[in-house]
């Protein structure tokens, strides 16, 4: 996993507010102890959005998680200004969007912002071309170009030979991934999608999400990712923001929420996953103690995907952290360690350095 930190930040919220309710407008001129959930429910306020701020690196795939209700949508439409916040700030690049007037919003959107829904919205009148091509013709791109775009990302997310086709003629799984070309037909820098894959079927969603890291690969963009759905946020984040009653609670890799959920909350969440799905070799390598042969495993990789090689026969395995592979090696005989399900030693890891390999466990 890309080290977060060491990115630039490309959009970040400052005090973010969204307040609903009899008198939402004059919610500015509230004082500080007016803003607790008794006193704005008192007077009639819902605070769906509250104090929200992060920052979000370059290239990140940021995911917003939380249950109905917990205000993971708003947030996302206060981030592109689909709905207008209460209060706070909001930079692109360090500028302030709350500050731009209707056109360059316009710009901003059309030009740097893509956006997928979990309702499809896709023209009925339109074939798959048709509507991938449409945000270009209406920024007034010739229909020959434009078609000719959407046919390269028809190709991108496997829609080849379904081009002329209606939406009622598709699948939720296709027409879904009509939505996501469409939103990728200016190439944008910022890709929020909201929920898109809750509508779909397990297997379908599946393939999405493999889709979705596909095009990540492919061409990094800094991604705001919404769902309910914590096995999505697992697969697809860098980082995950874990929202409760319109605050933002946790703010983590995968790997620290599931082994260090900051409340009781949360903490149900993740009790039934295996720490081994999130918890990464560079989590646990140790420095090296020699030179080492063989094919090396990633320092990215989780303990789960690299299980069938600490189980197997064998010496230490290299860690290719970066650019180079280095060693390093499990400590311990091969004890399970409750929680793990058997897939590490039991004892704990020494010197956890940045450097380093995994090895098997000895042998009983």
């Amino acid at each position: 996993m890309p080290d977060t930190a060491s990115r630039p930040v490309a959009l970040s919220a400052e005090g973010v507010w969204k307040v609903f309710g009899t008198d939402a407008a004059g919610f500015r001129a509230r004082p500080e102890a007016e803003r607790s959930p008794e006193a704005m429910a008192r007077d009639h306020l819902v605070g769906a959005v509250r104090d929200a701020g992060f920052q979000i690196g370059r290239g990140e795939v940021f995911v917003i998680m939380g249950l109905s209700g917990s205000g993971k949508s708003t947030l996302m439409r206060c981030l592109t200004r689909l709905i207008e916040p209460s209060e706070g700030r909001i930079l692109f690049d360090g500028q302030d969007i709350l500050t731009l007037g209707e056109k360059p919003l316009a710009e901003l959107r059309r030009k740097r912002m893509g956006m997928v829904f979990q309702h499809f919205a896709l023209l009925p009148n339109r074939t798959v071309l048709g509507n991938i091509a449409f945000p270009l013709e209406m920024q007034g791109m010739d229909r020959d170009r434009a078609e000719a775009r959407a046919r390269d990302l028809a190709e991108v997310v496997g829609l080849t030979g379904r081009e002329h086709r209606f939406p009622a003629e598709l699948s939720g799984g296709q027409q879904q991934r009509v939505g996501i070309a469409r939103s990728l037909t200016t190439d944008p820098e910022f890709w929020f999608l909201d929920e898109p894959f809750s509508a779909l079927d397990p297997l379908i969603r599946a393939d999405l999400q493999a889709e979705v890291q596909r095009l990540q690969q492919e061409h990094t963009r800094t991604t705001i990712f919404v769902t309910h759905d914590l096995d999505e946020a697992i697969r697809l984040a860098d980082r995950v923001a874990i929202m409760e009653s319109g605050r933002i609670v946790q703010i983590g890799t995968p790997e620290a929420l599931v082994t260090k959920p900051a409340t009781d909350y949360f903490r149900r969440f993740v009790a039934k996953v295996p720490p081994a799905r999130v918890i990464r070799v560079s989590s646990l390598m140790t420095s090296p103690e020699g030179d080492m042969a063989g094919e090396p495993v990633s320092a990215d990789a989780t303990i789960a995907e690299i299980a069938p090689r600490i189980v197997a026969p064998g010496g230490p395995l290299r860690v290719l952290d970066g650019q180079a592979a280095r060693s390093a090696c499990w400590t311990g005989k091969a004890r399970c360690r409750p929680g793990l399900r058997g897939l590490t030693p039991a004892a704990k890891v020494r010197g956890r350095h940045r450097v380093g390999a995994a090895r098997t466990a000895p042998r009983s």
